[in-house]
């Protein structure tokens, strides 16, 4: 049961952390399993080629320099659209294992669908940042979700249980903030309709 909730917390956890830098989290799964930072099950050995780790730090430069321009980050986003959900739902085939279909099926859906929420939310928060005439928010916001990934991928290294723990509050974070942004946008939209 705990090498289950073990195998759950590395999914959610790496899943997230790649919704919002999928180079860096590839980059630290790499690292971690080809210099054996800490002991992982054989099959994130995928990860530790130098042809794979190079370029996911490579992408993670380019990608820490596109954050930090002002509408550059919200392209760089866009194009990551639909990179980040299959790179989370790689990884989280990857930290699965050998497991039949259905199962394998499950957890791709699993971790795609949280680095989709993990980037959404992320790239909604850019956007809404760029409206700022400074820099300095997109600086900001930029080094602290290398912190998060960073941090979060550290975690789920080390303690897998713990950012379990860590990945449903912020998966629940995300869901009831959609929820509020939601209920505020149809809330603006209805003194318009009645004014028609």
């Amino acid at each position: 049961m705990i090498e289950l909730l073990a195998t759950l917390g590395r999914t959610l956890g790496f899943s997230l952390a790649a919704g919002v830098n999928l180079y860096a989290t590839v980059a630290i799964l790499g690292l971690a399993s080809r210099y054996q930072w800490v002991q992982l099950p054989e099959q994130f050995r995928v990860f530790d080629n130098p042809w794979i780790i190079g370029l996911a730090g490579v992408l993670y430069v380019v990608e820490f320099v596109a954050d930090k321009v002002p509408w550059v980050d919200s392209i760089w986003d866009s194009i990551h659209t639909l990179i980040r959900p299959i790179g989370g739902a790689l990884i989280a085939v990857a930290s699965l294992g050998d497991a039949n279909p259905v199962v394998t099926g499950l957890i791709a859906l699993l971790g795609g669908a949280v680095a989709a929420s993990s980037h959404a939310t992320k790239a909604g928060t850019r956007v809404a940042a760029n409206t700022s005439p400074e820099p300095f928010s997109n600086w900001f916001l930029s080094l602290a979700e290398d912190a998060f990934v960073i941090g979060l991928s550290v975690i789920t290294l080390k303690f897998p249980l713990i950012a379990l723990g860590m990945s449903v509050v912020i998966l629940v974070l995300i869901v009831l903030t959609i929820r509020a942004v939601w209920r505020w946008l149809r809330q603006r939209r209805r003194p318009l309709g009645s004014a028609v």
